[in-house]
């Protein structure tokens, strides 16, 4: 008999109870649940100044690891998976504008001047720093952000932890603590359509082969 009991939940973690369920099948969600649900992160970073004292390289590292809200209902993991199409979003890019101002004083640039085309997608905090600019310095950046999976790069991680305790004759308890991106249940929802979407692929591979007679 299967069943789901969520035993603690809040804005950063969930935890939820697997009845019935086989190990192997839990922990293929656990790590599809840390590396496997499309999130939104920052991949292209156009400089269009950069009178501060972090070379390019550095200034577009630092935006490639803020974290961006990503909605569920952005992806469709089921038919994403594969073709890489992404429902609702073109080519799932959103755009955003750094642009610092200049400044007589030194001021710390964060993300609270990180405006976004698409208000869904956005950075987690409007208090995570960038760099320190001197007076009249200044930083302009497009950025253009996309869907992308753990596997590829770490930005893209949906939880900072994804963890399975306990033994089949028990209970199975996974617990995800979200990297800011999604809520930790949508994780988990996402996390299912996902491994659906890969068992999906699956079949239809296996369905394509040769029969032996």
């Amino acid at each position: 008999m299967y069943s789901v009991e969520v035993l603690s939940r809040n804005d950063d973690r969930i935890s939820v109870r697997l009845d019935g369920f086989p190990v192997q099948y839990a922990n293929a969600l656990r790590r599809i649940c840390l590396n496997g649900v499309p999130i939104f992160a920052i991949d292209t970073v156009e400089i269009v100044e950069n009178s501060s004292v972090l070379a390019d390289e550095g200034l577009a590292h630092r935006l490639a690891l803020v974290p961006l809200t990503t909605p569920r209902d952005a992806i469709n993991t089921a038919e994403m998976y594969g073709s890489a199409r992404v429902e609702g979003y073109a080519n799932s890019r959103v755009m955003l504008i750094l642009d610092s101002d200049k400044s007589t004083e030194t001021t710390t640039l964060t993300t609270a001047k990180l405006s976004t085309e698409d208000p869904a997608v956005h950075p987690i905090s409007d208090d995570i720093p960038i760099v320190e600019l001197a007076p009249a310095q200044r930083v302009v950046v497009e950025c253009y952000a996309r869907l992308g999976r753990g596997t590829e790069h770490a930005k893209w991680n949906s939880a900072n932890i994804s963890v399975l305790t306990g033994t089949e004759e028990d209970g199975l308890v996974l617990t995800v603590e979200s990297s800011g991106a999604m809520n930790p249940e949508d994780i988990i929802l996402a996390g299912i359509e996902e491994l659906a979407g890969r068992l999906a692929e699956l079949r239809d591979v296996l369905s394509a082969l040769p029969r032996q007679s």
